[in-house]
């Protein structure tokens, strides 16, 4: 195994993310408009096919840290690759809709086994004072994978299989980077460092709160991640090849999300948790009053990438925050609770944009949106409105992602441990 510096890793991880969650798991919207042309699928059953990932992203999560002890870091990544090399290579071969749904599935299981195995690689080989950057640049790597997918949808747009060959190529060779950049160890404890305390009533609650918010964020994106280039090719009358451009907005725009989290756990998470779900909610009504302008449909491409990525950091930062000592669990819950709401929704969109048409189906999730956004006073940021005692705002040192990472490992007396002392207080 090659040793990799803290920012090397950090690209590396982002390269990885970029294959499982922006090639595996986001680009399958580009592609709908020719897969169900060619395959003759109807909305409904894309909406089905399209729940399939989101699903095995949970059911693959709920097993991740279990596997990342008992396999390590780099077995679980390299099965990780796997899996997405699998189901890639279906996805490129399905002759019907029952071979596209496997192939999907199994795309999702690769999504949900990279991230914890990227994460136990982290906190094995990087300094624990630069894990707030170094998980926000992997993050960034969905960004990146969906600006990656963008040339193959403007050139080959009609050539759904060669494009799918080629990421199950370029995911192969991630599988074989994996194995010669990560370590087989899982996380590294210091040995001072005290187990977690039992989660509290509160804790729960705001848990609970948090899920809530996650399921329905991603419940209201689930129609442009399915049905965008759809809805701009059928109502817009776009060509195929133009909608690539679409996932290039939100790509590009999808970069500043985790420096708008950062930010909004700095100020005021409930107040950004509200304006983000808004912008989202907003992106919506755009693009399906606007489909044949292909600026404006790019501009509400940025205002939903910009909003998903940071209302998905947003809710990380919370994770982590909500949970000292449980990585695992505390940033691990939102994002279920997103995937499963993703999961509802596609099939639901589907059945409306068959009832109903595009941009009533959108127009409804968008108002489901601006409802979700009023609750946004409840929100368990570090500014708890409906905490007990009267909301204090935290220090500033105290706030951001590395702050939230600096919390997590507690000492005997309940205090953060010094990412100094580490070092020498490893097991």
């Amino acid at each position: 195994m090659k040793t990799l510096s803290n920012m090397g890793f950090a690209i590396f991880g982002a390269a990885l993310v970029a294959i499982s969650y922006g090639l595996a798991r986001f680009a399958f919207g580009l592609f709908v408009p020719s897969i169900s042309a060619e395959l003759g699928l109807t909305s409904y059953l894309i909406g089905i096919i399209g729940a399939l990932p989101f699903i095995s992203f949970v059911l693959a999560t709920l097993v991740a840290p279990l596997a990342a002890d008992r396999l390590g870091a780099r077995n679980l990544a390299v099965l990780s690759g796997g899996f997405g090399v699998g189901g890639l290579g279906l996805i490129s071969q399905a002759s019907d809709a029952l071979s596209l749904g496997v192939g999907v599935f199994i795309c999702g299981i690769c999504t949900g086994l990279m991230m914890p195995a990227l994460t136990a690689a982290m906190q094995a080989l990087v300094s624990r004072a630069m894990h707030g950057r170094v998980s926000s640049i992997m993050n960034a790597g969905t960004s990146v994978g969906i600006i990656v997918a963008v040339p193959t949808v403007v050139f080959l747009a009609d050539a759904w299989r060669l494009t799918y060959t080629l990421f199950a190529v370029l995911t192969g060779m991630g599988v074989i980077a994996a194995w010669y950049f990560i370590p087989s160890v899982s996380r590294v404890v210091p040995a001072n460092a005290a187990p977690p305390p039992p989660i509290t009533r509160l804790q729960w609650s705001r848990l609970i709160r948090l899920s809530l918010f996650a399921f329905a964020m991603g419940f209201v994106s689930a129609p442009y991640w399915l049905f965008a280039p759809d809805l701009a090719v059928t109502l817009g009358a776009l060509p195929p090849n133009q909608t690539g451009w679409l996932w290039f907005a939100v790509g590009i725009a999808g970069l500043g999300g985790a420096v708008v989290s950062d930010l909004a756990d700095r100020n005021n998470p409930p107040i950004t948790q509200a304006l983000m779900l808004m912008m989202l909610s907003a992106s919506l009504v755009l693009l399906a009053a606007s489909p044949s302008q292909l600026a404006l449909a790019m501009f509400s491409a940025m205002v939903f990438g910009l909003a998903y990525m940071s209302l998905t950091g947003l809710y990380l930062m919370t994770g982590i925050r909500l949970l000292p000592g449980r990585l695992s669990m505390g940033p691990v819950l939102p994002f279920l609770a997103c995937a499963l709401g993703q999961a509802v929704g596609s099939p639901v969109v589907g059945v409306l944009v068959d009832g109903f048409g595009y941009a009533d189906a959108f127009a409804i999730f968008s108002v489901i949106g601006i409802l979700v956004a009023i609750l946004s006073p409840i929100y368990p940021g570090h500014i708890d409105y409906w905490a007990e005692e009267e909301p204090q705002p935290l220090p500033a040192e105290d706030t951001g992602l590395q702050a939230a990472y600096d919390h997590q490992l507690l000492d005997e007396d309940g205090e953060p441990i010094e990412a100094a002392s580490e070092e020498t207080n490893t097991v």
